[in-house]
């Protein structure tokens, strides 16, 4: 048996990499939401946070979503 060491560092290599980034923009997504609630305490409006919060877990849900299609299929 020969082990490919090139491609398995290569998936372990874009695995890492898609890892941090889903983190990343689902750490953004919260704390967009935390921002959106620290205003409405001091009565203000943060509209573009939760726009932003929502369009960080829209990107998290697609990568997920792709992600198991491409486990699937």
């Amino acid at each position: 048996m020969k082990i490919d060491w090139a491609a398995l560092g290569s998936v372990f290599g874009v695995s890492l990499v898609v890892t941090v980034a889903l983190v990343a923009l689902f750490t953004l997504g919260i704390m967009g939401l935390s921002r959106h609630e620290r205003a409405a305490a001091q009565g203000g409006s943060a509209t573009l946070a939760v726009s932003g919060a929502y369009a960080c877990f829209a990107a998290c849900t697609a990568a997920v979503a792709y992600g198991i299609s491409l486990i699937v299929a």
